[in-house]
């Protein structure tokens, strides 16, 4: 018996599901939409979440851990390493934020677009009903942000935007960073209570004690979350890649129909070609070298 997906597959491929003359041109993009950022309040509140957190750890971590030490190199040398991790986050961040992750033409399963594909006897495509476009291998439709994405990973709120092929780079690096600041936050803060346990805490600090170890406490809750969170879903993204399947794909078990690549040459498609420092800096746009063009015609 066929499953629900191979059912679905087989009615995509009758040539009168498509249906082109329901579908109008898609509108030509104006110089206000060149910037992507998905309209969603829920995505909205947990990007802006994201960034009250660094900034409510980077005042922390300044202002009671690192000002108040005795040694002006041990806060200039911690505060420059955590500075610039915070900072190269949250350009990860509006970089995964307001990239196009690889959305498809939306409306663009019209008869001019179909003809244009020259179909052979045999030959057959893939049309999403909701977005009405003609989908390439490996796209899927987001309900949120109601267009079909290629090599879709998952939607992901906190970025308010989907994972897809054009931001998975930046996704990576902001999960990384997030992981390292997060981690560093915690070294330091266990450094202070370490020092300041059986000294007079006026001294260690610029605020009263009560406030002082509130602060820490959130920073240190703050810290231990973030970092278990990020670095699983770090670790889950690196395995996504070298795999070379998407989140998607794993979880709904869909047939490989994509040619086998090295988890080194899998590396490379999304962070650039070759290895080099950019692939740590989020505004440098991965050069995909040999990646595949995805096909519309199966």
């Amino acid at each position: 018996m066929k499953s629900t997906a191979h059912r679905t597959r087989d009615i995509e491929r009758q040539a009168g599901y498509l249906k082109p003359e329901h579908c109008a041109p898609p509108p030509p993009r104006s110089g206000a939409d060149t910037m992507w950022f998905i309209r969603d309040g829920c995505g909205i509140v947990c990007g802006v979440i994201t960034w009250f957190l660094v900034f409510y750890a980077e005042f922390v971590v300044v202002f009671v851990l690192l000002l108040p030490a005795k040694n002006m190199a041990y806060s200039l040398f911690n505060g420059l390493i955590f500075s610039t991790l915070a900072f190269l986050a949250l350009a990860s961040h509006a970089k995964a934020m307001c990239t196009d992750p690889g959305a498809v033409p939306k409306g663009n399963a019209t008869k001019e677009f179909i003809e244009s594909l020259q179909l052979k006897p045999g030959q057959v495509v893939y049309k999403c009903p909701k977005c009405c476009s003609i989908k390439p291998d490996r796209a899927h439709h987001c309900s949120v942000c109601k267009r079909c994405i290629k090599k879709m990973d998952h939607h992901c709120p906190w970025v308010n935007n989907c994972v897809g092929e054009n931001n998975q780079k930046y996704f990576v690096l902001f999960t990384m960073y997030i992981a390292l600041i997060s981690f560093h936050a915690l070294i330091m803060a266990a450094f202070h209570f370490v020092f300041c346990f059986d000294q007079d805490w006026t001294k260690c600090s610029y605020f009263s004690p009560p406030a002082t170890v509130i602060l820490l406490i959130l920073l240190c809750f703050e810290g231990l979350l973030f970092l278990i969170f990020t670095a699983v879903m770090f670790g889950t993204q690196v395995h996504s890649i070298c795999s070379d399947e998407t989140g998607i794909e794993q979880l709904k078990k869909e047939e490989r129909r994509w040619a086998k690549k090295s988890k080194w040459m899998n590396m490379k498609v999304v962070f650039g070609h070759p290895l080099s420092i950019s692939w740590l800096n989020p505004f440098v746009v991965p050069d995909h070298g040999k990646a595949d063009v995805y096909q519309y015609i199966v």
